[in-house]
């Protein structure tokens, strides 16, 4: 991995002073429930406008924004995870959420990133599998770009999530 470094932190990606904070979108970008909703509020209006101007993501992809009235932070990154199924397909578009943002984070220079837990709201993903593919997707991605400084940060709004990713860490 490199420079790069994952963290496994208790909070909201909201109040983390980092370059990129991503948002657990809907495929309209437009705002919604949970964090997106949390986002959005923080964010102010300007978020929504320029959200409008993107026509939407596709489950899988991710959309870059300014941050607006998030002073922590530089950018909001849109990504959008799937509606848990229990299929296959499920855990590679989760997975690609997290590459999408990460490659959208390094072409726009950030050094630091915080994820809050994508698809684990509304969208059913369970929180122990979640946990598994997010941590996954993030250390294949830094493992491909080892010469990459960029700190990582897994942030738990729950106590359930927080448990998920140190079981994760610990069977490593």
């Amino acid at each position: 991995m490199g420079n790069a470094k994952i963290s496994i932190v208790r909070g909201s990606v909201v109040d983390m002073k980092v370059d990129a904070i991503v948002n657990a979108a809907n495929n309209s970008l437009l705002g919604g429930g949970g964090v997106d909703g949390a986002i959005h509020r923080a964010a102010g209006p300007e978020l929504l406008e320029e959200c409008r101007k993107l026509h939407g993501c596709n489950t899988g992809d991710a959309k870059i924004t300014k941050a607006y009235n998030i002073k922590n932070a530089k950018y909001i990154i849109h990504a959008v995870g799937p509606v848990y199924y229990g299929e296959e397909e499920d855990a590679k578009l989760l997975e690609s959420c997290y590459t999408r943002s990460l490659d959208l984070a390094l072409e726009n220079g950030c050094k630091s990133i915080a994820f809050p837990g994508i698809s684990t709201g509304v969208y059913g993903y369970p929180i122990d599998e979640a946990a598994k593919v997010s941590y996954g997707a993030v250390e294949k991605w830094l493992d491909k770009h080892n010469d990459t400084e960029i700190e990582v940060y897994l942030c738990c709004f729950r106590d359930v999530e927080m448990d998920a990713y140190r079981k994760v860490v610990e069977s490593k």
